[in-house]
């Protein structure tokens, strides 16, 4: 496969012990990229893309984050435009705070991490295949059908600032953000990786993505 980006064309996936890292590997290997795993700034200054996965809590994975020089490395990263993918926690942590841990965060996105209301009769963690309305016409989602679901485990949904940064809402309870953007950041609440073949397509699409969206 053939991807715009910078001249070393390496997609780094950033380990910062919040797991979830081989099976995003597998999926881009299974598109015919090899993801370079890495939990040291240099690697993800150096990169062409991006992908910024994650399970856990946030208290601990922004531990970790500063204390690799991490945090600092995704900011340099966010600024110079480099197409960045979060994905579950990584999507959570993008964002100003997250109410989890009450804990200050990257502040790439404008915005608040909340929990999802605890209702009589409602699971928590919403764990399962659920829909998603994607909004826009963002370059990483096109091509997906309407009917097509994808994979969830969270307490926690991304609350951007704007609603111009929601690209897509799912329904558990309440309507959440489960897709966000911003310039050369996506990032999803749902995991692409563990979402068959819609969830690969989102991936080929980030892969082929110069990291431009107008707003």
């Amino acid at each position: 496969m053939c991807f715009r980006g910078t001249s070393n064309n390496v997609v780094v996936v950033i380990d910062y012990q919040a797991g979830n890292i081989t099976s995003v590997v597998r999926s881009l290997r299974a598109l015919g990229v090899e993801g370079k795993i890495t939990a040291g700034p240099e690697a993800v200054l150096a990169a062409s893309r991006v992908i910024f996965p994650g399970v856990g809590a946030a208290g601990e994975a922004m531990a970790t984050l500063r204390s690799r020089g991490l945090d600092q490395a995704m900011k340099e990263v966010w600024a110079r435009g480099t197409p960045i993918l979060g994905i579950c926690l990584g999507t959570q942590i993008i964002l100003d705070h997250s109410e989890e841990n009450d804990t200050p965060c990257l502040g790439l996105i404008p915005g608040r991490t909340k929990a999802l209301p605890r209702t009589p009769g409602l699971k928590i963690p919403h764990m399962g295949w659920n829909g998603v309305d994607f909004r826009g016409s963002h370059p990483v989602f096109a091509g997906l059908p309407e009917a097509a679901e994808y994979y969830f485990v969270h307490s926690f949904y991304p609350d951007p600032a704007e609603s111009s940064m929601i690209l897509g809402v799912t329904d558990h309870g309440i309507s959440f953000p489960s897709a966000i953007g911003r310039r050369n950041l996506v990032a999803t609440q749902f995991h692409p990786e563990k979402s068959g073949r819609f969830g690969l397509h989102i991936l080929e699409n980030f892969l082929a993505w110069d990291g431009s969206y107008a707003e």
